[in-house]
């Protein structure tokens, strides 16, 4: 029998992007305190932000993390105007930056749950 080579890298991608997923969420929030303001760095702080944010929404969906990718995207929304506009979120943009975060990280949480499950059960 020969190896399903679409599966084993597909499933070497979902691996990949679950074990980044959590770190990706951290170092979202460790950058909160440089996301407004008119300090140095903040437009570049947005702009690495919105990058990562990004990548997640580009991916996840892709690979089974529906959820997670829906969630990526309303957070991306928040970023999305201030990273065009080459400015720091506004207060309330960071209010809902923080709110659309918790909301990933739970959507997160639920499907890293579900694909350790489902690679424990060999699925």
């Amino acid at each position: 029998m020969q190896p399903d080579l679409f599966h084993d890298r597909l499933q070497a991608v979902r691996q990949r992007f679950a074990s980044s997923l959590t770190g990706k969420i951290q170092d979202t929030r460790s950058q909160l305190a440089n996301l407004s303001g008119g300090a140095d760095g903040v437009v570049d702080a947005v702009a690495a932000t919105y990058r990562l944010i990004h990548g997640i929404c580009g991916i996840g969906a892709a690979v089974g993390f529906a959820s997670t990718g829906r969630a990526a995207k309303d957070v991306e929304d928040v970023l999305v105007g201030a990273y065009r506009e080459q400015r720091g979120l506004a207060a309330d943009e960071l209010v809902r930056l923080v709110a659309r975060l918790d909301a990933l990280s739970a959507a997160a949480e639920v499907e890293l749950g579900s694909a350790a499950t489902s690679s424990t059960n060999g699925a």
